[in-house]
């Protein structure tokens, strides 16, 4: 018997129906900058509803359709918004749903993890949008692949990068960490404050980013952290909030996309 998680957040963070979903992500793509690089090996993607972070989050998967036919796996970290967890958590379904079909999960690779610092737990998942909206924009973007999806709670930044570093695999897995930044500042401060966030992870900074600054500082900081020791370069590639995005400028939540890859594969 297959075991499915099915989606939580269709009809509210992003349209249920199948080709109106289809249609949204591929019109936030097009209308997404062209970008030229070396192939992307990991991502930082905002996770609010479409309306206010699908045109941020479209920035990094457009980037991914030269390179889709690379990918067979993502590795998918995002905060815990509705369960306390400590360290991660995994899935024990054999497939996460959405309106676009079914993803199957990398059972094999979730084995393999050590028990102490990510446990199945799929009270974490079932809610969780942190991971969910990020799915659609994949399933647009790569077409087929499986998938290891982490809920990351209260984990120390060195455990998630062991996690991230023991999955990292070659070319065919693609890392995505799931992470909104200010929360519900208004419009000027919420931009000071992305600005410093953004040249924290420009520079591979894990110590300068805390928790009032990305809901996703957790999962953001292992990758950062696991991104300096293997030598990888980043790039921002959009940086706005809720004011730019939809709504009004007085009380605003912050969203960047960036993309990393490896520094000796830097484009001529």
């Amino acid at each position: 018997m297959t075991v499915i998680r099915e989606p939580a957040v269709a009809g509210v963070f992003y349209p249920a129906d199948a080709d109106e979903l289809r249609a949204t992500v591929q019109a936030f793509m097009k209308r997404a900058e062209p970008r030229r690089g070396p192939t992307p090996k990991a991502l930082i993607v905002p996770h609010a509803g479409y309306v206010y972070s699908g045109p941020v989050a479209a920035t990094a998967y457009a980037g991914l359709l030269p390179y889709r036919d690379c990918y067979k796996r993502v590795i998918l970290l995002g905060p815990s918004h509705r369960v306390a967890i400590r360290n991660l958590a995994s899935s024990g379904a054999d497939v996460f749903r959405t309106p676009l079909g079914d993803i199957a999960l990398d059972r094999k690779a979730i084995a393999s993890l050590d028990e102490s610092t990510t446990r199945i737990d799929d009270d974490a998942h079932e809610f969780e949008h942190s991971l969910e909206v990020h799915l659609p924009f994949l399933q647009c973007t790569l077409g087929s692949f499986s998938l290891v999806p982490l809920v990351v709670g209260g984990a120390a930044p060195e455990t998630v990068a062991a996690v991230i570093s023991s999955l990292w695999g070659g070319s065919e897995t693609l890392i995505v960490v799931s992470s909104d930044l200010t929360h519900y500042l208004d419009y000027d401060t919420a931009q000071k404050r992305d600005m410093r966030t953004c040249g924290a992870i420009e520079q591979l900074d894990a110590g300068r980013i805390d928790h009032d600054d990305a809901c996703g500082v957790t999962p953001v900081r292992g990758l950062l952290i696991e991104a300096r020791r293997r030598s990888l370069q980043v790039n921002t590639l959009d940086l706005r909030n809720s004011g730019d995005t939809a709504g009004d400028k007085d009380r605003v939540v912050g969203y960047g996309a960036w993309v990393f890859s490896q520094a000796s594969a830097r484009a001529a």
